[in-house]
């Protein structure tokens, strides 16, 4: 079947599309004039004026003075975590393929993104039994070596981030809010986080936070390997690998 495209544009918001139109336009041109973004756009006054005063008070654009529009503070915000985001995937790709050649297992860097951690980046081994990472896969916070993600952030915002129900994704998921507050804790001082079966039985997952210019967590890398091939040993080496590797992330963005 061909796809000309009908079905995409079905799904569009078109104001939400013009919104993005008048942004860019205000974020090529500084100091630009509505007329002028009205001219741009080809859309009318009222429509844009309306769209540049909700945007105003959300911080993505501000006015001056002399009646001109250019990007607020929201929107500079937005772009340093874009910016960040990518110089993270660009960094910790090479990282990552030399962790996981080393283990011999897949490797995946996460983020904390609407309360869930976010595969950005992986790289797996060739061999034929392996865990099969995928980017854009989501997975609870609360659960398994991602809690690392958890741990590393402060106390208030932490407690916030937790629900009051926790979810069990298996028999070995910390279900109790008071006990997952206190591994929490010890992941923190110990600096990383294994979990044994805790969103798949199979699965011994190892992860590091990776930290900011500002020694705040930005991510976690993690080494994922079937339970049933995974040693004390293999764990411990594990760890070795990601701390040197969550150590190089770190210090190529500025920590």
């Amino acid at each position: 079947m061909r796809d000309d495209g009908s079905s995409a544009k079905s799904n569009i918001v078109q104001a939400v599309d013009v919104c993005i139109d008048v942004l860019l336009n205000v974020a090529k041109n500084p100091d630009v004039r509505l007329t002028e973004i009205a001219q741009n756009t080809g859309e009318t006054k009222p429509r844009i004026l309306r769209m540049l005063r909700t945007m105003e008070r959300r911080g993505l654009v501000r006015k001056s003075e002399t009646g001109t529009y250019r990007l607020g503070t929201t929107a500079i915000v937005l772009g340093t975590a874009a910016s960040t985001q990518v110089d993270l995937v660009r960094i910790a790709n090479p990282i990552l393929e030399e962790v996981g050649q080393k283990a011999n297992e897949t490797t995946q860097l996460r983020i904390i993104d609407n309360g869930e951690s976010l595969c950005i980046a992986k790289f797996e081994p060739m061999r034929d039994l392996r865990v099969q990472a995928m980017i854009g896969r989501r997975r609870p916070l609360t659960a398994g070596s991602y809690k690392v993600l958890l741990a590393f952030l402060h106390p208030q915002v932490q407690l916030q981030m937790i629900p009051e129900a926790l979810p069990r994704l298996t028999r070995r998921t910390i279900t109790d809010r008071n006990k997952l507050i206190a591994e929490l804790e010890k992941i923190r001082r110990q600096g990383f986080c294994v979990s044994y079966g805790e969103v798949s039985e199979q699965l011994v997952s190892v992860s590091v936070p990776v930290l900011a210019f500002d020694g705040s967590v930005i991510a976690a890398v993690n080494v994922g390997a079937p339970a049933f091939r995974t040693q004390k040993s293999d764990v411990d080496r594990y760890i070795v690998l990601l701390r040197d590797a969550a150590s190089k992330i770190s210090a190529r963005l500025g920590w």
